[in-house]
């Protein structure tokens, strides 16, 4: 069933939707879902890893990933979207593929089910994924999708971690 919207659409996905793509989705719904209707899944789909919730809600702004459902491509199937972001990818795995976006985005972040260690070791690499994915998250908005095919801004103002919420590096923030 497709529901209608008058937002734009993205999807994120990855292999096994428990991390990566559930992080992306908190992000971007977090700072730009009043405009789209935001959305994860994988080709393989696993139980939300509990350490990506934590680490999503521990940081500053605490973003709420704990409702968000593991789902599969499967359950989109003969749906359109807007934008189909990949990220995942590394020489060990292969990415899925969606057919049904208007646009397509891939970056390689790595695996966070792969990573060993202790639980204070794992707790510092997702907190360093959520620095990573949250810059890139910002990054693909302010620099890609906000952007018109002529490279003028189709809004004004822009989120940032790292700036109070100001960047001066991007004229359309």
């Amino acid at each position: 069933m497709v529901i209608e919207s008058e937002k734009e659409r993205i999807l994120f996905m990855c292999i096994h939707n428990a991390a990566r793509s559930q992080m992306a989705e908190g992000f971007f719904q977090h700072f730009y879902g009043e405009e789209f209707d935001v959305f994860s899944a994988g080709s393989d789909p696993h139980e939300m890893e509990s350490l990506a919730i934590d680490v999503m809600a521990e940081i500053e702004i605490e973003i709420e990933i704990s409702k968000q459902l593991s789902n599969s491509l499967k359950d989109y199937e003969d749906q359109e979207f807007d934008y189909v972001v990949t990220i995942c990818g590394n020489p060990y795995n292969a990415c899925p593929f969606f057919i049904g976006g208007k646009k397509y985005f891939k970056q390689p972040f790595d695996d966070l089910s792969s990573i060993e260690g202790n639980k204070e070791e794992r707790v510092e690499f997702y907190r360093n994924m959520w620095d990573e994915l949250g810059d890139w998250v910002q990054g693909l908005y302010n620099y890609q999708i906000n952007k018109t095919e002529d490279g003028n801004c189709k809004k004004s103002g822009c989120f940032d971690l790292n700036q109070d919420n100001k960047s001066n590096a991007n004229p359309c923030c």
